[in-house]
């Protein structure tokens, strides 16, 4: 299997080492690097836990990568740990902001596999050992100065560099964040429809109703053209209607039956 470019040396050191004798050199341990000019060299594998001895690998030994197992050809140099311990790294160096406070602690590196040219590096917040935390991205540029365990940057806080990756709380921070933000602005929102409602009602729009004059108040159908009822009556015709209610009144008094 092909080596990923870029590689991120903590994936390159929980593999085993295996050469191209078919032997197991143990599990990574640490990288070889040269500060300076910010490059991995090798790294170095533990090929025994009862024994001090350690190898050391040149990056370009390096053949594959696969599940479990990173492929090597050529015989490592054997060293040992008192002696490794005295190689200039800037893994696990205290990252420092502008004004000298701790920020953080540089965990890890990302490289190119065949030129071993590190990209950037890997700072944590709290201890880098535990699964899940936060990573942020420190490019060689953002570096003033670097000692045995310091680095010197120009940055205030964790939160100007790009984060690579973010743990669960810090995840569910910002999306918390995001979502006080959204109902924030459809409060705004409906508070602007609100005030805007307030301030133009919907009935200023309806038409007025209109005026009703006398004269169309006193017809019952409304029309001023149809004529008045009352105008038309005659009183001669009253008596007509008296004796024809009279008639039947008459009428109904002579039925035997009523």
């Amino acid at each position: 299997m092909a080596l990923p470019d870029p590689l991120l040396l903590s994936d390159l050191l929980r593999h085993r080492v295996r050469c191209d004798q078919g032997l197991d050199h143990g599990v990574g341990v640490m990288a070889w690097m040269h500060p300076p000019v910010h490059r991995l060299l090798g790294w170095v594998s533990r090929p025994s836990a009862l024994r001090n001895a350690r190898a050391v690998w040149r990056l370009d030994q390096c053949r594959g990568l696969g599940d479990q197992q990173v492929f090597v050809k050529g015989s490592p140099a054997e060293t040992d740990q008192l002696t490794l311990e005295r190689l200039p790294t800037l893994l696990d160096a205290d990252l420092l902001d502008v004004e000298g406070q701790r920020l953080g602690q540089v965990a890890d590196l990302a490289f190119v596999p065949s030129t071993g040219k590190i990209l950037h590096y890997l700072v944590s917040r709290s201890d880098p050992r535990l699964p899940g935390s936060s990573r942020w991205r420190l490019t060689p540029n953002r570096i003033i100065d670097q000692q045995p365990g310091l680095v010197s940057t120009g940055i205030r806080n964790l939160d100007d560099l790009p984060q690579a990756r973010a743990s669960v709380r810090q995840d569910l921070v910002r999306r918390s964040r995001h979502w006080r933000d959204q109902l924030q602005h459809l409060g705004d929102r409906a508070g602007e429809r609100l005030e805007g409602w307030l301030e133009e009602p919907p009935w200023d729009d309806e038409p007025a109703p209109a005026q009703v004059s006398r004269d169309e108040e006193s017809d019952p159908m409304g029309d001023p053209d149809l004529p008045d009822p009352l105008e038309d009556w005659d009183d001669s015709d009253w008596p007509q209607q008296q004796e024809r209610v009279g008639d039947r009144r008459g009428d109904r008094d002579e039925d035997p039956w009523v």
